[in-house]
C-alpha cells in the first residue's frame, strides 16, 4: 500500500512540474492561450501540490 502511495505521490509531482512549465510558457507567449488557460494552469498546479503533500504525509505515516 505504500508503494502505491509512493506512486501517486510521484505523479502529482510531475504533474506539477508540467502544469508549472506549461504555465510559464503561456505566461511568456501571452496571447489568447494565457487568457484562456493561465489561471487554471495555476490553480491545476496547487491542487496537484496538496495532493502530493498529502499522498507524501500518508507514505510517510504508513512507513514509520
Amino acid at each position: 500500500m505504500a508503494t502505491f502511495i509512493l506512486i501517486l505521490a510521484i505523479i502529482c509531482i510531475v504533474l506539477v512540474v508540467a502544469s508549472l512549465f506549461a504555465g510559464i510558457i503561456g505566461m511568456a507567449r501571452g496571447g489568447e492561450f494565457n487568457d484562456k488557460w493561465g489561471n487554471k494552469l495555476m490553480r491545476s498546479r496547487v491542487f496537484f501540490q496538496v495532493l502530493a503533500v498529502a499522498f507524501l504525509l500518508a507514505y510517510f505515516a504508513l512507513t514509520t
